[in-house]
């Protein structure tokens, strides 16, 4: 992290000044706010820590619970949220607390005695080597912490506002259109209710959310008519991979075991069978004991002893998408924008055991975040907002379908020639969250040159790559610098020149720096730092012994802060025996890629493709209405 170009800090460097609203921040909800999100559970909390980067924007989450959440029951943290927590600067932090899953093992029926179950395969648990971070399994509410602990050390110095309950809304006009009642649910006023307005109002209020039936979205789908029970315990055993991910199948039904963090905890989704569509979720009356029961009939000949039982459940599997993810959804009517968002369980639900809820809707609420600040920050027009819908929406659905297959053939109810070990090694990139692909829109460029790099797909996330630090010879991922700052990264990647001699980079450098067509130039306001909206960044084909950085262009040494010294973390060269260059499939001639505030690609165009570049910036940062 860069600090010290402000002033000296001898304190925790994470910990950044107070400005704006944080200055003196009230205990009290304020009565007109920018944002205002309810719930704080992962649907809403990482919207809430976006937004809490900006010292201007009045950004508020409410929870009808008086306090913190003590006891998650989401669990499963996939590759692609580790990067997100890496953005947020806690990435070490939590790995180093949590489980992580390193391969899974497959229990089948013994074919010499089929009341008994068998080890019959071990898969790593990334086969294909899609992601440098582990798959970790960690409470939720220690995810929740994390990212709290990210927000009151911002200069909003944002922080939930417990024992608040939305009750409904209505849209209107004018600066802060909609009004939302809520009620107060702690305290000497419990039960008082009254108002606030907001520009904006995101809904993260779970799988029966106020704010979704306030719009009148709905849910479209289905029940699966199939329970589990879910059983979080420390318990005595003999089943040898208890500490190991299990997916077992037996005669007697199936269970998908997952270790917990502490190095004693587990949990077992426990197969109940199928369900009448009559039942009327009488299944849910399922006693703890007769889970228990289930579970130590499916691993015989072993057996599991609880010793506690931290929280235990009973659902049914259900797949359903939202009709729409805010009050507008695809309307062809441009003038309509809109002002209500919804995310996570509130527009999406689905079974627990691929591990997607929480990790979805962290990608709902950083994908809806970092646009609202740019909206609120004056430099787009609320257009772009409806770009959330239209990406997130088929999001969704691809995660219904997916998880519709694996639940189905989770409870043997899959009929191909396909084995349950096959379909979870051949699927593995979508669980860990990397086959999110957004088509061509406001944000993703519809000129991109994907030959320039194909290891970069236009509208995946940026996958990162090790490279050297000129100005200290570090070396660090790429993409492991990107910070949850509301800022663009332009990665410029080298043809052969080097530094100091005349060619495409040179020319690039002085476009950005000095062209009136240049993003930077056209959209970075006076006195602002070059810096300011987009994160430029050159990696060289040279061994980084082979120049000065002094040799590489201005525009890759921005001045930044009071005292205007030249930033030189932004120079970087390729390493002679894992280049970047080749691992990316970066062409010969070079290539500039784009990367948006949320990690995903949204431009790949040859170094001397500014026209197209500053087409695809002047419509990202479009004021019109």
């Amino acid at each position: 992290m860069k600090f010290h170009h402000h002033g000296y800090v001898s304190e925790n460097p994470r910990i950044r000044p107070a400005a704006g609203v944080g200055v003196e921040r009230s205990p009290e909800l304020p009565e007109q706010m920018d944002v205002l999100i309810v719930g704080s559970g992962p649907a809403a909390i990482v919207a809430a820590a976006q937004l809490s980067v900006f010292p201007d924007i009045v950004s508020c989450m409410i929870e009808k619970r008086d306090s913190r959440l003590v006891l998650g029951h989401a669990d499963g943290v996939q590759q692609r949220s580790i990067e997100t927590f890496q953005a947020f600067g806690f990435a070490d932090e939590i790995i180093n607390e949590a489980y992580q899953i390193t391969e899974t093992v497959f229990w089948s029926p013994d074919p010499d005695e089929p009341g008994h179950i068998v080890r019959t395969r071990y898969t790593d648990d990334d086969p294909h080597g899609i992601s440098e971070f582990p798959h970790l399994i960690v409470n939720q509410a220690r995810v929740l912490d994390y990212f709290r602990e990210f927000m009151e050390r911002q200069p909003s110095r944002s922080r939930p506002y417990y024992g608040l309950e939305f009750l409904d809304l209505t849209i209107g006009e004018g600066e802060y259109p909609v009004e939302v009642r809520l009620r107060r649910t702690a305290g000497e006023r419990t039960g008082e209710e009254f108002t606030v307005r907001t520009r904006y109002l995101i809904g993260g209020d779970g799988a029966r959310s106020g704010v979704r039936k306030a719009i009148g979205a709905t849910h479209q789908g289905n029940i699966a008519y199939h329970a589990w029970g879910v059983v979080d315990m420390v318990a005595d055993t003999d089943f040898p991979d208890i500490r190991t991910k299990s997916i077992i199948s037996s005669n007697q039904g199936h269970i998908l075991h997952i270790p917990r963090e502490g190095g004693y905890l587990f949990r077992s989704y426990v197969d109940l069978g199928e369900v009448a569509a009559d039942d009327n979720h009488a299944v849910r009356l399922t006693p703890l004991e007769e889970i228990i029961r289930r579970l130590n009939a499916i691993v015989a000949p072993y057996t599991v002893t609880p010793k506690e039982v931290a929280w235990w459940s009973v659902y049914e599997v259900g797949h359903r998408v939202t009709d729409r993810f805010d009050e507008v959804g695809l309307d062809p009517d441009e003038s309509r924008n809109p002002h209500v968002f919804i995310c996570g369980d509130a527009c999406h639900t689905h079974s627990a055991k691929a591990g997607q809820g929480m990790n979805v809707s962290m990608q709902d609420s950083w994908n809806i975040g970092w646009k609202l600040a740019q909206v609120l920050r004056g430099y787009s027009s609320d257009k772009l907002l409806r770009t959330y819908n239209a990406e997130r929406q088929q999001i969704a659905q691809d995660l219904i379908d997916f998880d519709a297959e694996w639940s189905a053939r989770m409870a043997g109810q899959f009929s191909d020639d396909e084995s349950i070990e096959d379909f979870y090694v051949r699927t593995s990139e979508f669980p860990a969250g990397f086959m999110t692909q957004y088509p061509p829109s406001q944000v993703i460029s519809a000129r991109a040159v994907q030959e320039a790099a194909t290891g970069y797909p236009l509208g995946k996330r940026f996958k990162s790559h090790p490279a050297v630090r000129r100005c200290d010879a570090t070396t660090l991922g790429l993409g492991h610098q990107h910070e949850a700052d509301g800022r663009w990264r332009v990665y410029v990647f080298a043809d052969a020149a080097a530094p100091g001699e005349s060619g495409r980079v040179a020319d690039f450098a002085q476009w950005w720096a000095t062209d009136p067509s240049s993003p930077m130039v056209r959209h970075t306001r006076p006195g602002d730092d070059p810096d300011t909206l987009f994160d430029l960044k050159v990696v060289y084909r040279q061994h980084h012994r082979e120049y000065d950085i002094t040799d590489t262009p201005e525009a890759f040494r921005p001045r930044t802060g009071p005292f205007q010294v030249e930033d030189w973390n932004q120079v970087w060269s390729a390493l002679p025996e894992d280049s970047v260059f080749q691992a990316r499939g970066i062409a010969d001639s070079g290539a500039v890629v784009v990367v948006r505030p949320d990690q995903y690609v949204a431009d790949v165009q040859p170094l001397d493709g500014t026209a197209a570049l500053s087409e695809f910036f002047d419509g990202v940062f479009d004021l019109s209405d």
